[in-house]
């Protein structure tokens, strides 16, 4: 049954900071309330995936924190790819299995490349996520784009 997760302690409340915390270490330019690194919100056996006709070939599979780290880490600075990049999570649903949390979000994200271009994507965000002692890391992240459009050049 899906919670409201109202409880500042409770696994789902848990559960979708760790996901905001995720989202803002990937935005351009980071908030500067958002430290860290992106390999401590994983699990030591996490998965990440892109799923779908679009995801599955361009993101395909990776496992364990340092080599999702590593190929997320690909796409921000100090390397060239985002100009600006935001991340906007809608709201989502969640709900507790023994020792995890299970979730279900639609993310906006809005890019403007180096190049110049600027495109707007929404994917659909599928999470498990497993308390690790005190804390609830992100056990498996699968994303499928669901929508894109080409928001032409941007203003700077």
């Amino acid at each position: 049954m899906p919670s409201t997760g109202t409880d500042s302690r409770s696994p789902e409340r848990l559960a979708h900071q760790v996901l905001t915390r995720y989202l803002e270490l990937c935005d351009v330019p980071r908030p500067s309330h958002a430290s860290g690194s992106l390999a401590e919100l994983f699990t030591p056996d996490a998965v990440w995936e892109g799923v779908g006709p679009l995801y599955a070939a361009k993101f395909g599979r990776t496992t364990g924190p340092a080599a999702i780290e590593a190929m997320l880490s690909a796409h921000l600075p100090p390397h060239g790819h985002f100009r600006a990049n935001v991340h906007l999570l809608h709201p989502g649903t969640t709900y507790v299995d023994d020792d995890e949390v299970r979730g279900r979000w639609l993310m906006q994200q809005l890019s403007r490349y180096d190049s110049g271009a600027a495109e707007v994507v929404v994917a659909r965000l599928e999470l498990t996520f497993r308390s690790e002692g005190a804390d609830v890391l992100i056990s498996r992240f699968r994303t499928e784009r669901v929508f894109g459009a080409d928001l032409g050049a941007a203003a700077a």
